[in-house]
């Protein structure tokens, strides 16, 4: 699913459903967004596969409508709770993985056009985005490091 997250909202998302998507980069204000409308887009599709996967005993159409719905799940936690926060239920968290997700967020919102973007998936976070994580962490240390060195009066 990471693939098809990630073409879905570099091609489709960026693409010809900006319209969409775009207040989600230019934020206006009240809680919900167009974009939110991507959570019916996506779950539509979910819910065929189950009902008629169901319906016919189709194993396969079950599976996959519920591995979109899984995903839509980790989605919304992620993206929506972790990420841009707009549920107030972790937000203290320093865990390298949700500093490294982020902060690839945060490089992909840089760009508040359709174009030129960067990191347009969610879960798999590239290398550059770990990279700077641990040079941060490194640097945190080392300050407190010289802050317990210092004699105390």
């Amino acid at each position: 699913m990471e693939g098809i997250t990630w073409l879905t909202h570099r091609y489709v998302m960026h693409g010809f459903l900006w319209y969409l998507h775009k207040d989600h980069h230019q934020p206006e204000p009240g809680f919900f967004e167009k974009n939110d409308a991507f959570f019916i887009i996506f779950a539509v599709p979910s819910i065929l596969l189950i009902y008629f996967g169901s319906f016919d005993h189709v194993w396969w159409m079950q599976a996959i409508g519920f591995g979109i719905m899984a995903y839509g799940v980790g989605y919304f936690l992620v993206h929506d709770v972790i990420i841009h926060q707009r549920f107030k239920w972790f937000t203290r968290s320093n865990n390298s993985y949700v500093r490294a997700i982020r902060w690839a967020h945060k490089m992909h919102h840089k760009h508040i056009d359709r174009h030129h973007g960067e990191s347009f998936g969610m879960l798999l976070v590239h290398k550059k985005y770990w990279d700077k994580i641990r040079r941060d962490r490194k640097l945190l240390a080392g300050n407190k490091k010289v802050e317990r060195e210092t004699p105390s009066p």
